[in-house]
């Protein structure tokens, strides 16, 4: 659980970071230092709700009754799911263009009053990282491990977000995002194994916990049908019972399958709709994102258009001049340390 929570940590941290020092690197860049308090104001905001919305519903679900937690859960389960999938596509073919996008909405924003605006892009910005990060965590908010493997990775993302802002420390941070968003697609597999699980539980999904005549069952020891051959018929136990049960041999409270829950998402009992969710869910995204990580960075972004080769008339018409040297204020600058680390 430290791993998988520590790069969550790490990961979603590191793109708040990024963002905050775009923005503070822009404004600074036109003498409008005045308006960095709003973005600090903007960013303590964001991690104070998304701090807020975690206990809402660490603490807010025990007052439901089990089936209303597993029902929760499940749902929760789902949307960070949808929102992880999302958002490692998105980073992946986008991310090149999120400098631009922000300077150009903090441009806007200080046009408008005393910068107020540029303080909601920065609230909005890093609180939808902050959401995301709730959301996948929310499953081992009981964790103490998990926790803490979270809280390390944020205050090292904040360390090496600055570190990248000073420009004291440079890789790759397309490289990085697409090693952590095949990462990120494998744990998703395991949050929508443990969404299904939760649904299957509060009976809102068939499986072993739906009872007679819905789950299949021995005829004389009344216990759920496992694996392929177990059962009257080969793959009786299919499609609502259990795929595998290792309880016997792996220890459910072990280090091993806590070990194996947090980074690939199984664990030593699953039910078969689980281990369809799982394999689907890891056949269809897995390829889709490494073919879309693997396409060169010109094919993501529309070429220029080149202009029209002048014709023999118009080079007539247009009298020789001497090539003009460029002034250093026309001088094509220099990328920044963002710039080179986000390419």
């Amino acid at each position: 659980m430290f791993l998988a929570s520590f790069l969550i940590g790490l990961r979603e941290g590191l793109e708040a970071a990024l963002i905050v020092g775009i923005l503070v690197a822009f404004v600074r860049r036109k003498g409008r230092s005045d308006v960095a308090p709003k973005i600090a104001w903007g960013v303590g905001l964001a991690a104070a709700s998304a701090l807020i919305l975690g206990a809402v519903f660490t603490y807010g679900a025990y007052t439901l009754s089990f089936t209303g937690q597993e029902i929760v859960g499940g749902v929760m389960s789902l949307i960070a799911v949808a929102m992880v999938t999302w958002m490692v596509f998105w980073m992946v073919t986008a991310g090149q263009q999120v400098k631009s996008d922000l300077e150009s909405d903090a441009s806007q924003a200080l046009t408008v009053g005393a910068g107020w605006a540029i303080f909601w892009i920065a609230f909005v910005s890093v609180g939808r990282e902050g959401l995301e990060t709730t959301l996948m965590l929310w499953g081992w908010a009981a964790q103490t491990e998990a926790l803490l493997g979270a809280l390390t990775g944020l205050v090292a993302a904040t360390a090496l977000g600055y570190l990248v802002y000073r420009g004291l420390v440079r890789f790759n941070l397309g490289t990085f995002f697409r090693i952590t968003g095949i990462f990120l697609i494998v744990v998703a597999a395991g949050i929508l194994a443990y969404g299904i699980h939760d649904l299957q539980e509060a009976a809102l999904l068939p499986g072993p916990y739906s009872g007679a005549p819905i789950t299949p069952t021995d005829a004389q020891t009344g216990d759920v049908l496992v694996g392929l051959t177990q059962g009257p018929f080969w793959m009786a136990a299919f499609p609502f019972g259990w795929a595998f049960d290792l309880s016997a041999s792996i220890d459910p409270a072990g280090w091993f399958a806590a070990l194996a829950k947090g980074t690939i998402g199984l664990t030593p009992q699953m039910s078969w709709l689980e281990v369809i969710a799982w394999i689907t869910y890891l056949a269809i995204v897995l390829p889709q994102f490494w073919a879309k990580a693997r396409q060169p960075r010109r094919t993501r972004t529309q070429p220029t258009p080149a202009p029209p080769a002048p014709t023999a008339t118009d080079a007539a018409a247009i009298p020789e001049q001497p090539a003009a040297r460029p002034t250093p204020a026309e001088s094509t600058p220099s990328p920044s340390n963002l710039e080179r680390s986000l390419s």
